[in-house]
């Protein structure tokens, strides 16, 4: 099998590594989440101009028609400089739902727009004590004579604070439909709220709120379970990234910090334990690359997003907390970045899923194989 990028990705991974490595430095990142919108609109209009937001749309559309592997490409640079600007929240993850899901007339109209950087969605689907997988949502969908109307609460929804336009699930009678709902229409409450990781999201409840199906009503549980698998491969990609980085960091730190005259890495343990490291990393990547060409080849597979989902979590514990540990006091410190890349990493570990809830998920397909390694 062929791993070698392409010209054309190489091409790309390295504009985007270009385009985030002179927007943000450890200090501008801290500054820029630190506003009230936590990422900065000038990159996201670089990011438009260039074509990630628009990335894995069909060329018809306004997008470049690439595919998985090139969104796991510009994520895991993403992952590696932590950008907070919300790629997968509000262009990529709504744009593969209207792309499967939305009729024509919506797509034409919507999706230009998202890749132009004009329109940013956010998908609200979780719901609060739900865990994954959600398979059955209490928010609802009534169809009434002056249209339809949805009422329920979503939490947490990623980037929902700013968003301008929400796609929400919700229970019809033959299974789980998806809608387009104006976040500032009478019955909708969204409070948002800043994230662990510096991130941010929104806590929203509607009550009536007039709504828009996205294509025709009906079950369209197929297109979500899809859609999300798209993003757990994403998440993979952008913890890749991460993870990296903070190896970089916690080598760099070995090499140069001196304890009793001599380098870190000179002590054998410390240099076994990042060797420990990068086994971890290299174990992430090599499952990060696996969801994604699945899903290049046309696979989407729950199983295979699970495994990959759940190596990730193990492997981004693992190295956040080595890399903090290794780093001693400083690592903890909000002005040095291995502490904001643990943080990341535990955020994406409980996104769409923890280790545990993966582990459960498998577990449950253990009797479909004569051996299994735990």
């Amino acid at each position: 099998m062929d791993f070698d990028l392409t010209p054309e990705q190489e091409m790309l991974r390295d504009t985007v590594r270009d385009v985030l490595s002179r927007g943000y430095t450890p200090e501008r990142r801290t500054e820029v989440v630190g506003t009230e919108l936590g990422w900065d609109p000038k990159i996201w209009a670089t990011l438009a101009d260039i074509g990630v937001l628009g990335l894995t749309f069909a060329e018809e559309d306004g997008g470049m028609g690439a595919g998985p592997i090139e969104a796991m490409l510009i994520m895991t640079e993403i992952g590696r400089r932590l950008a907070p600007e919300p790629v997968l929240d509000c262009a990529l993850l709504p744009g593969w739902l209207i792309s499967t899901a939305g009729g024509d007339a919506q797509r034409k109209d919507l999706l230009p727009r998202i890749a132009e950087g004009e329109l940013k969605l956010a998908f609200a689907h979780g719901e609060p004590g739900l865990r994954w997988p959600a398979t059955e949502i209490a928010t609802a969908a009534v169809r009434q004579q002056d249209g339809w109307r949805i009422t329920g609460r979503k939490h947490p929804v990623s980037h929902g604070d700013c968003a301008d336009l929400l796609i929400v699930s919700a229970a019809l009678e033959e299974g789980i439909g998806l809608f387009l709902v104006d976040p500032n229409a009478p019955g909708v409450r969204r409070a948002a709220y800043a994230t662990h990781d510096g991130l941010r999201g929104a806590d929203i409840e509607f009550d009536g709120v007039a709504a828009e199906p996205l294509g025709e009503p009906g079950d369209v549980a197929a297109a979500i379970q899809a859609a999300l698998a798209g993003a757990q491969a994403a998440l993979c990609a952008e913890a890749v990234g991460a993870m990296e980085e903070s190896l970089r960091l916690t080598s760099e730190y070995l090499k140069t910090r001196k304890q009793f005259g001599v380098p870190l890495r000179t002590f054998q343990t410390l240099t076994q334990r990042a060797a420990d490291m990068y086994v971890s990393l290299e174990l992430a990547r090599g499952m990060s690359m696996y969801a994604s060409m699945s899903l290049a080849d046309g696979i989407v597979d729950p199983v295979v997003a699970s495994r990959a989902k759940l190596r990730i979590g193990r492997s981004a514990k693992h190295i956040g907390q080595e890399a903090i540990q290794m780093h001693g006091g400083i690592g903890m410190t909000d002005e040095y970045p291995v502490g904001h890349y643990t943080a990341r990493l535990t955020a994406i570990e409980h996104t769409l899923g923890d280790s545990t809830d993966h582990l459960r998920y498998l577990g449950s397909y253990v009797a479909d194989y004569q051996m299994v390694e735990i």
